[in-house]
């Protein structure tokens, strides 16, 4: 459980499930997600529950208001997709990913900006990007290795 000493990031997402006690023990077997608060009401039902990775928080939620939706309710679509970043041993995590059941939609691969990433699909449709960086890269090498500018927004 978290206490009111305990340090909270500046965002904490909250990712909708048609069953929250299901995407719990799933996003824990498949990612290595650990819960930290889960809050139930007196029928044992899971009103307010957060996961932790490293010095990340993720809240997982249940379809409690006409506005929250899994993407299982939605025809798949997403309004969002979850970055991950790790510090070693990604490939091995996709594999870990995949034998608990994801859907792995990006293989394992270096990027421009000097990381290495993959992407999952969870048991409910959300996408999950997985991030671990291998080499440092400067503005100037990932404008060339992507033609894409990096400006300053004004």
């Amino acid at each position: 459980m978290s206490s009111p000493g305990f340090p909270r990031p500046s965002f904490i997402p909250s990712v909708i499930y048609r069953d929250n006690r299901a995407a719990l023990k799933w996003l824990q077997q498949a990612f290595g997600f650990e819960p930290n608060e889960v809050l139930t009401d007196s029928d044992g039902n899971i009103v307010h529950a957060e996961m932790n990775f490293g010095d990340g928080v993720v809240m997982i939620g249940n379809e409690w208001a006409e506005w929250t939706r899994s993407p299982l309710s939605v025809d798949g679509k997403n309004t969002q997709r979850i970055h991950v970043r790790i510090d070693r041993g990604i490939d091995e995590h996709c594999a870990r990913a995949r034998a608990a059941g994801a859907k792995i939609v990006m293989e394992p691969a270096d990027q421009f900006y000097g990381d290495r990433t993959y992407t999952a699909v969870d048991l409910e449709g959300h996408h999950w990007t997985f991030a671990q960086p291998v080499r440092q890269v400067s503005p100037e090498e990932m404008e060339a290795a992507s033609e894409f500018r990096f400006r300053k927004f004004e």
